[in-house]
């Protein structure tokens, strides 16, 4: 596999995450496209990800797989990764994210699938968008926007803080991403079962019972939100329960009152904070 990465920079983009996709043939394995300011950054559900200018890490990641089997000569590339083991990627980028800011004195924890919760604050969020060829993998576009600097935030956005906030610090946007990058070159190569176990290691709420909002059976008009701010079509859905573990195609376990287990797949489940 390729050891060294390649950050490019920009003053502006519209998305780290489009922009990687557009410019993807050109690029190689661990190419990062980073952006002092994204016009509209991406996240997880369709919504926006809002960011003051060269305050924050706002960035992606190109990976390329082989994708025809492990015996295939790498020229550069990540060994194979099957269709339905695709979530390590995000857990490998979540971990590598937990483990940056252990460095930092700041304890993070993973709130399932991928965002990253410092407290009962979110610090960090992700969109991975995966490319397949046959079963495997081809590409997967890895989009990370980390809270670094900005000290205030929009009131729209629920329970956001920065590592500003938490520490008093301020930090270098790019040595800090140089740093993660490191890290995550030695979490991407993991093998499968010690990325895992750290990754359940950094879950957050795991084994603590907890309120949720089952969103499995929502009506197709709510917003993914609605059931957790009381609208009048919520009754009956929030349950008690105990977070106990990721399948291999990473639905959430979660052990309910009676002892059954039940999968939830994203946007199936939200968390009553």
């Amino acid at each position: 596999m390729k050891s060294k990465y390649d950050i490019k920079w920009h003053e502006e983009l519209d998305s780290t995450n489009n922009e990687a996709l557009r410019a993807a043939a050109g690029l190689e394995n661990m190419s990062v496209i980073a952006a002092e300011y994204q016009s509209s950054g991406r996240g997880q559900r369709g919504n926006a990800w809002k960011s003051d200018k060269g305050e924050n890490l706002t960035f992606s990641i190109l990976l390329r797989f082989q994708n025809d089997g492990p015996e295939t000569n790498s020229g550069g590339l990540l060994p194979p990764v099957r269709a339905a083991g695709q979530f390590r990627i995000s857990e490998a980028a979540a971990a590598a994210q937990c483990t940056l800011l252990e460095r930092h004195g700041i304890p993070s924890e993973i709130k399932w699938p991928n965002d990253i919760y410092a407290g009962d604050r979110k610090i960090s969020g992700m969109l991975v968008e995966n490319s397949l060829s046959g079963s495997f993998l081809s590409t997967s576009v890895v989009g990370i926007g980390l809270n670094v600097n900005q000290l205030s935030f929009p009131p729209d956005l629920p329970n956001p803080t920065s590592m500003a906030v938490i520490t008093g610090k301020r930090y270098n946007i790019r040595t800090l991403l140089e740093e993660f990058m490191e890290i995550f070159c030695g979490h991407i190569v993991m093998p499968d079962d010690r990325l895992r176990k750290i990754y359940l290691s950094r879950l957050y709420r795991m084994g603590q019972e907890a309120l949720f909002a089952d969103l499995s059976g929502r009506p197709a008009y709510l917003p993914a939100n609605a059931l957790v701010n009381g609208h009048e079509d919520s009754v009956g859905k929030y349950f008690s329960g105990t977070i106990c573990g990721v399948s291999s195609e990473g639905l959430l376990l979660v052990r309910l009152r009676d002892g059954s287990v039940k999968k939830f797949n994203f946007k199936e489940i939200a968390y009553v904070i």
